[in-house]
């Protein structure tokens, strides 16, 4: 059975919205007064252990524009592993980056499949709304949140909005020099 692993870069007022230059918040690109070679290795190290994407339509849009043009190991893992867009609109035939494929049907039943057949961990980038539905379903085994030390005042948010618990153990804490802490949480129970 593969972990889902759902990473996050997160502001002290929990925003994660527009973290890397996206034209949707005011604030967007937060990460970049916080950015350090020893954090771009933590999410190299991250990506590297990864077998596959698992991206809501927004962000696998935002990415699908952005990794084929680059190189690198961080890209070419990005370009080269299986991803997996959960989308109500897209059809696999519309999914122009490589190795890409939609995640149809019920979404705990697919992403339920997906863990049991995947082998490696199973990585979840940005994806606000899926990230919500994971975590409301009980689907995420682990949570990291690398939490910049900046509040943007509002915008979407790594935890939904309900009156749903989720409930998770501290398993690792990792601080780097430019202030950003990395929390990693294991799904309890």
């Amino acid at each position: 059975m593969s972990r889902l692993i759902v990473s996050e870069f997160v502001t002290l007022d929990g925003v994660m919205e527009a973290p890397g230059g996206e034209p949707s918040h005011p604030h967007s690109g937060w990460v970049f007064d916080h950015l350090s070679a020893e954090q771009e290795q933590y999410k190299l190290d991250e990506t590297l252990e990864a077998e596959s994407l698992l991206l809501g339509r927004t962000t696998y849009e935002g990415f699908a524009g952005a990794w084929p043009e680059r190189g690198g190991d961080f890209a070419d893992k990005m370009n080269a592993m299986p991803k997996y867009v959960v989308s109500m609109r897209l059809q696999d035939d519309e999914l122009e980056w490589n190795n890409s494929t939609v995640l149809a049907g019920d979404l705990v039943e697919a992403v339920g499949e997906l863990k049991a057949r995947a082998g490696g961990p199973i990585l979840v980038a940005g994806s606000a709304r899926l990230v919500h539905a994971l975590i409301e379903a009980g689907l995420v085994d682990e949570l990291r949140l690398m939490i910049f030390p900046v509040a943007i005042g509002g915008g979407l948010r790594v935890f939904p909005d309900t009156q749903i618990k989720a409930s998770f153990e501290l398993a690792d804490t990792r601080a780097f020099e430019t202030g950003v802490v990395v929390h990693t949480y294991h799904a309890a129970g």
